[in-house]
């Protein structure tokens, strides 16, 4: 006589049960599909930066005002305020002292969008993260993973003018080491983001981590440090000079590779150098895929991993043909551009590979 009361609450539960797993299932979605446009933006910022450096503009705003530096000049006399401003600084008594207020208005926009991109990321990341904390899509455990990104999106800010203040001294250039600080440092957030946002939308299994987990993430790290080193050429203009390939001038190992003492600064310091690492990297990374693809198809992958596979042999091949060609033609800007985008790409896609392989069934 019981019977069908307990089916019905068996029913009944599992009725809810459903309705709260697709609660929260819509829950991380949208979660995941806002860290994704921050990661987006993060994109964005990093091209944007690429296009600023490349273009001599980056040191156009000598002064750094972050709560009240939304609004570009507007009138004359502001413009010639900031203009008077930049003829104090290194770059235009040393480089562009021919420089009018005109000239000096195309390179000042794009710093500014630069910057103002960055003030907009914050409200994009911030004015969510409260709506999320008052719904309680975010768990009340998981708040310091949030307010960690929002710290470092912060820090990244002061970093920036940090190495733009190494090119206002004496010196009108950026310090290679600050570049290449601030450059991993955008790495980090977009990757810290990227991989909070897949974890909302594909939750961890209960097994083990893949037994290719740890390729993957040797690929990853092979791909980042190439990246770090791209960020020393880019700091260096090492793309510049030995605008040849697959030999650099008229020697595979050219002259002066080593000439800095001590020996580690050449990694550093000394163009020759940190342009034949760069390459050396490419190469390896290029090769370190092309293994990893093959050996991935007879491999037993998860399904959300293979078409990943594919589109990391594709990136790769992209990339080194772009740094081949942004190298034989001495770093075109729109070329420099691409090839920095399409590094992030690469990683982004060695990331997701590396995030479907943590956990499996």
């Amino acid at each position: 006589m019981h019977s069908p009361k307990r089916i019905d609450e068996g029913g009944c539960s599992t009725v809810v049960s459903a309705f709260m797993n697709d609660d929260v299932r819509a829950q991380d979605r949208a979660v995941a599909i806002w860290l994704l446009i921050c990661c987006g933006l993060v994109f964005a910022m990093v091209v944007l930066g690429g296009f600023t450096r490349l273009t001599g503009s980056g040191l156009s705003m000598v002064d750094w005002r972050p709560f009240v530096g939304w609004l570009p000049p507007i009138t004359d006399s502001e413009w010639q305020r900031v203009f008077e401003m930049y003829q104090q600084s290194p770059e235009f008594q040393k480089l562009n002292s021919q420089m009018d207020i005109n000239a000096f208005k195309n390179i000042f926009w794009l710093e500014f969008l630069h910057r103002l991109l960055g003030r907009i990321i914050g409200i994009v990341f911030l004015l969510p993260f409260i709506y999320f904390l008052a719904k309680a899509y975010i768990r009340r455990n998981e708040w310091s993973k949030y307010l960690l990104m929002f710290v470092l999106g912060g820090l990244q800010g002061v970093l920036g003018w940090y190495m733009v203040k190494s090119g206002l001294v004496d010196n009108p250039h950026v310090s290679q080491y600050r570049l290449t600080a601030h450059l991993v440092a955008a790495f980090l957030i977009y990757a810290y983001m990227f991989w909070v946002a897949m974890s909302r939308l594909h939750p961890a299994a209960t097994g083990p981590r893949h037994s290719w987990f740890r390729k993957s993430l040797g690929l990853t790290v092979l791909t980042s440090i190439t990246i770090v080193s791209g960020g020393f050429v880019a700091g260096l203009k090492a793309g510049k000079i030995y605008n040849t390939f697959p030999m650099m001038g008229d020697h595979w190992l050219p002259p002066g590779t080593m000439a800095l003492q001590p020996w580690w600064q050449n990694f550093f310091e000394n163009m020759t150098t940190v342009q034949l690492d760069h390459r050396l990297l490419a190469i390896a990374t290029l090769l370190a895929v092309v293994i990893f693809w093959v050996k991935a198809r007879a491999a037993n992958l998860p399904e959300r991993t293979r078409p990943a596979v594919n589109a990391l042999l594709h990136t790769v091949i992209l990339q080194v043909v772009l740094g081949i060609t942004t190298l034989l033609l001495a770093v075109p800007v729109v070329l420099g551009v691409m090839h920095q985008a399409v590094a992030m790409l690469l990683f982004t896609v060695s990331l997701y590979i590396l995030h479907s392989l943590r956990k499996h069934h």
